[in-house]
């Protein structure tokens, strides 16, 4: 099954970069793509648990889902992330 998320603190490549590299470590995930512009990831799935933990992985990494509070910690996190993202590119 296919599947978008939109996501809060989305802002460059080094997000992008980080999120795929984390997020491919999932099993039964596939497909992903990463819109920087929508702060949209999309992705295939297998089952709702695979597509839970795509989620809390995301909500994990600073980017939590627009369902989700983006509080202070979620901001820090995902400064992180993207510093980390843009220097392993």
């Amino acid at each position: 099954m296919n599947t978008s998320i939109v996501v809060q603190n989305l802002k460059c490549g080094g997000c992008v970069n980080t999120i795929t590299t984390k997020l491919s470590t999932i099993a039964n995930i596939s497909n992903l793509q990463v819109d920087v512009e929508e702060s949209k990831i999309s992705f295939t799935y297998l089952n709702e648990a695979d597509a839970l933990q795509v989620k809390e992985k995301l909500k994990h990494l600073g980017y939590p889902s627009v369902e989700d509070s983006n509080s202070l910690t979620s901001k820090a996190k995902s400064f992180i992330s993207c510093a980390t993202g843009k220097l392993s590119k």
